[in-house]
């Protein structure tokens, strides 16, 4: 399901998150993960990394951007996530002038959709049964680590 602006490649890219937010979870962290794509392919990839290295700023897409490197331009790049971008990592996606996300669950956070919306990043929001799924479990089971920063900015705090 989409809102209608997704695409079946959106779709493979959100698989690639899915994957990353698990091996997050297999490290003891926050199953929220990122992809940066370009012209069909992966540059990058990052998870949430704020448990594991006790770091408050090691959010999914920041690691993915991290990974990424400098460059001399976001243009023409998507980045897609497991979640909605926090305010923190919207943030990031406006500095570094990422022009498309990406993401499933923009229902639970759409201050931060309206956003990024107004600084011009077009935002997609679609349904991902496994990045929900692993998320709400989490939620579920870890409800003290969520509400640490990314929870108290969600509609619904007992599921994404």
């Amino acid at each position: 399901m989409t809102d209608g602006s997704g695409t079946p490649s959106d779709l493979a890219f959100l698989d690639v998150c899915f994957a990353e937010a698990k091996v997050g979870l297999a490290e003891g962290g926050i199953p929220i993960a990122a992809a940066l794509v370009g012209n069909g392919e992966v540059l990058s990839r990052g998870h949430n990394r704020r448990v594991q290295d006790n770091d408050p700023l090691a959010h999914g897409e920041i690691d993915c951007i991290r990974r990424a490197g400098r460059r001399e331009s976001y243009e023409g790049l998507t980045l897609y996530s497991s979640a909605p971008p926090c305010f923190l990592c919207s943030g990031a996606v406006v500095q570094m002038g990422i022009p498309r996300v990406v993401s499933v669950g923009y229902d639970s956070m759409p201050e931060t959709k309206a956003f990024l919306e107004s600084f011009g990043v077009e935002v997609v929001s679609l349904h991902h049964d496994g990045c929900l799924e692993i998320l709400n479990a989490f939620i579920a089971d870890h409800r003290d680590i969520w509400m640490e920063d990314i929870g108290q900015y969600s509609r619904d705090l007992d599921r994404w």
